[in-house]
């Protein structure tokens, strides 16, 4: 762990989900750019990882947005530091993925997604809110919220029913929270990237190994459709790249409401989301062998 009692400087943000992938990428960039930076991670060792060779202010905090105690603490520790001075930023991006048919899937598996992507990431969002910006007392121009969501968000797969119903979620929740938190200046915008390098498929992959469903109807189809995103999350957008995307969320005068980091975006965002969803029906259909024999 790294000391909290130095001063924070002028920009602050709290990254969750910071021990792989856009987190990781995301803390790294930011504390590298002049960000006190506040990194979630769920061990010591996720912390040492982190931190190894990074440059700049980057300080990591145990914390798993399921817990009430961890976010007690992180609030604590992080309004300790800032003094009276508000949080600049908080990204939202601890998230999980599962694959699995909705049909078949366990409704403790689907709830297991709510609870990090969507309950986590509120739970997370009502505790700094105050730091943000709704504090009175506090000083300084208000915060943002910037919320990972995912092309999820906008375009439900086969398979991935659980995280894409999360992050439609996210999406909803990013547009009320812009909404309802204006009555404190406070911003939140989306960032939905498309395929991304992260270990997020390496443990897709180590958690489909022995899929329940391969023996069953959709196991040809699942195959398929896993082998598809492994392939396109191997090489998908450096995390990097996501990274100067939110730096751009958190620091533009005038920010967009969403940002879409998207591989090919015409062909896997933009014709996709334009799209009859009868027509989409039909591709996914296709592609992934659905059709009813």
């Amino acid at each position: 762990m790294t000391d909290t009692t130095a001063p924070a400087l002028a920009r602050s943000v709290l990254i969750t989900g910071a021990s792989t992938g856009i987190g990781y990428a995301a803390a790294r960039h930011l504390a590298a750019r002049g960000w006190t930076v506040f990194a979630g991670v769920r061990s010591d060792a996720d912390a040492a990882a982190l931190m190894k060779g990074a440059t700049g202010d980057l300080r990591a905090l145990i914390l798993d947005v399921t817990k009430d105690d961890q976010v007690a603490s992180a609030v604590a520790v992080i309004s300790g530091t800032l003094g009276k001075r508000r949080l600049t930023g908080l990204v939202n991006n601890a998230g999980i993925a599962k694959m699995g048919p909705l049909a078949l899937q366990p409704l403790k598996d689907f709830e297991a997604h709510f609870n990090v992507n969507v309950f986590g990431m509120l739970r997370v969002t009502q505790a700094f809110v105050p730091l943000l910006g709704s504090d009175p007392s506090r000083t300084g121009t208000p915060g943002r919220i910037v919320t990972i969501t995912s092309v999820g968000g906008r375009i439900a797969s086969p398979f991935l029913g659980a995280y894409t119903a999360t992050k439609h979620a996210n999406e909803a929740m990013t547009d009320t929270l812009r909404r309802e938190l204006a009555l404190y200046g406070i911003d939140a915008i989306a960032v939905g990237p498309g395929s991304v390098r992260t270990p997020i498929w390496d443990k897709a992959e180590k958690d489909n190994a022995e899929s329940p469903y391969a023996a069953g109807d959709y196991g040809p189809s699942l195959k398929i459709f896993e082998n598809t995103m492994l392939n396109g999350g191997r090489t998908g957008l450096p995390p990097e790249e996501i990274a100067a995307v939110i730096e751009t969320a958190l620091s533009d005068p005038k920010p967009k409401a969403r940002y879409a980091p998207v591989p090919d975006k015409l062909m896997n965002f933009t014709i996709p989301t334009r799209l009859p969803k009868r027509m989409l029906d039909g591709i996914f259909i296709s592609r992934f062998g659905l059709k009813r024999k």
